[in-house]
């Protein structure tokens, strides 16, 4: 690995805030002033790494060898390594590494990039300007920017693991189904691989190997505990028997990532759905009494829409016997009452390679569908709870209209304003009762529904002037 890290280093045109060359040992005190100066660089050039390496003559950056040890090297009776470690805080775990190049002695010193705070040596921050190692304090732009470090980059652009070849990319990542399911021919070369990943930027290439990605791990990795931060971020399915959480069935957490694994999820979650036996064409046919789309597509919200950065939780699906619900971490951007016709992702890059791969419908094109499937299967209208750190979207299984309550009445009448509007046309009446399967001699029922949803503001009649109750038309509130 050594090797591989210096050839990299040797195209430099020169040392840089994240790389510093020297040929042999002058103190303890500059090494630590150095680790502390290239640990900040890195972070401000938003690279993983720093790297001190002696060996190096950095005027003519030509391998000369070095006579120093680090790994032998003592400062007093202390060991170098130890007495380094307990001068710098954050304890960063600086990787020393001894070894030759092309015959010549050389050490290197591989520095993690400070994350959400400086990295100091006895107190003090440094960072390299030009050839120099300043203090950090006379800096207080560079400092203020790596102290908002850890909020700089998206979700998906931070490192999930960091592997030292592509080799170990492909044991993580199931790199067959990224080509599978975009009918694409697998690359007959692992370099061919690696440049489609690299692209995809499910993939970094850098010195000393890869990094993956969390937008590559989340969504193609063949098992997420193997990646620390994102195992809670695993989907979880639990069944429970009856209407409450007594006692579970099955509670299964799903181990691949949400695109190599969403057909599965979905299979998983349909197989053990409740089911009515009807009789078509005289045959008996068993039919799950949810809509295989609504599934789908609430499904793939939550994991498109989740705050990635609570940590602890991830998205959940919990069957009862009279219900879904669906939930993820994180509060909506936008209004509940917005859903169908409004549309913002916190992870905008990760829906985006979702929609590509057909896992969730374009921008604001989901949702109405999940409605006009729910309609299609005489179900109760979704409801949306935001939660202190959650927001849950629970789907109902089928209820006659003399046993909704009243809040499931209004509910159903604003999302069908919304569906209609969204549709390019206006609900009435006559459109309420029949998405209700009511008989028009009971018309008046819908008629109590349509005034009980614009007493709560959430429709109105799409033209003022008209004073025939019987013409009005409805849209929604915000139209």
């Amino acid at each position: 690995m050594i090797e591989q890290i210096i050839t990299g280093l040797l195209k430099l045109p020169k040392e840089c805030e994240w790389a510093e060359f020297k040929l042999n040992f002058h103190s303890d005190e500059e090494i630590g002033k150095n680790i502390s100066a290239l640990s900040n660089g890195a972070c401000l050039q938003h690279v993983p790494f720093g790297f001190l390496l002696f060996g190096i003559d950095d005027k003519t950056i030509e391998v000369k060898g070095t006579s120093f040890h680090p790994k032998m090297h003592k400062v007093g009776n202390e060991e170098f390594e130890n007495w380094l470690l307990q001068r710098l805080s954050p304890r960063i775990d600086v990787e020393i590494i001894e070894g030759e190049y092309f015959g010549k002695p050389v050490a290197l010193f591989k520095i993690p990039a400070a994350k959400d705070q400086p990295t100091s040596f006895t107190n003090i921050d440094y960072i390299k300007v030009g050839s120099l190692t300043r203090k950090l304090k006379d800096f207080p732009e560079k400092e203020r920017k790596i102290w908002g470090a850890g909020n700089q980059h998206p979700f998906e652009d931070r490192i999930a693991k960091q592997v030292n070849s592509f080799d170990e990319v492909m044991a993580l990542l199931d790199t067959q189904s990224y080509f599978d399911l975009l009918n694409l021919p697998y690359p007959k070369t692992q370099d061919g691989v690696a440049e489609r990943f690299t692209n995809e930027k499910f993939v970094n290439q850098t010195l000393s190997g890869y990094e993956i990605t969390n937008l590559g791990a989340i969504l193609f990795a063949k098992d997420l505990s193997k990646f620390e931060f994102l195992k809670r971020k695993a989907v979880r399915v639990i069944q429970y028997k009856g209407k409450s959480k007594m006692e579970t069935i099955k509670d299964q957490e799903r181990e691949d990532g949400y695109i190599v694994g969403f057909k599965g999820l979905i299979k998983y979650i349909m197989d053990i759905l409740p089911s009515n036996e009807i009789i078509k064409e005289a045959l008996r046919k068993e039919v799950t009494i949810y809509p295989e789309l609504a599934i789908r597509e609430l499904t793939a919200n939550a994991l498109i829409h989740q705050d990635f950065d609570i940590s602890g939780t991830g998205p959940m699906i919990e069957i009862y016997s009279d219900r879904i619900e669906i939930s993820n971490p994180g509060l909506p951007l936008i209004q509940t009452n917005r859903f169908i016709d409004e549309y913002q992702s916190r992870n905008e890059t990760l829906a985006s390679v979702m929609r590509r791969f057909g896992i969730c419908e374009e921008k604001g094109s989901g949702l109405d569908k999940v409605v006009q499937s729910i309609e299609m299967f005489q179900l109760p209208a979704y409801d949306i709870q935001v939660q202190e750190k959650h927001t849950k979207v629970t789907l109902y299984s089928y209820l006659p209209f003399s046993k909704m309550e009243r809040g499931d009445r209004i509910r159903a009448c604003y999302q069908h304003a919304c569906l209609r509007y969204v549709m390019n046309e206006k609900m009435t009446n006559t459109s309420l009762r029949e998405r209700f399967k009511i008989s028009p001699n009971n018309s008046s029922m819908v008629s109590r529904v349509i005034r009980d949803t614009l007493d709560e503001k959430l429709i109105k009649g799409d033209n003022p002037d008209n004073i025939s109750k019987k013409l009005i038309k409805y849209i929604p509130i915000w139209a």
